[in-house]
């Protein structure tokens, strides 16, 4: 049996993970939204009809780039 790693996150996780609103997870993962866009940011899963959730191995690779553009930032 193979132990699975990533977990699909609904929204309040993402929220909560990431500190970021309903409106602006969807906005970055909207390329129609030219301000908030964010191409770095995963994609959105479609669980089913209702239903999507972002895989949390995903969400974990964009908190860590942005917290290394930061800290890179910071040491300038």
């Amino acid at each position: 049996m193979t132990d699975i790693q990533i977990r699909m996150l609904r929204l309040p996780d993402v929220m909560s993970i990431t500190g970021l609103s309903r409106a602006a997870i969807y906005a970055k993962g909207n390329p129609q939204d030219k301000a908030r866009f964010d191409p770095d940011f995963p994609m959105r899963v479609s669980l089913a009809a209702n239903a999507v959730a972002w895989p949390s191995d995903g969400i974990q690779a964009w908190l860590d780039k942005r917290i290394a553009a930061s800290r890179n930032q910071h040491q300038h």
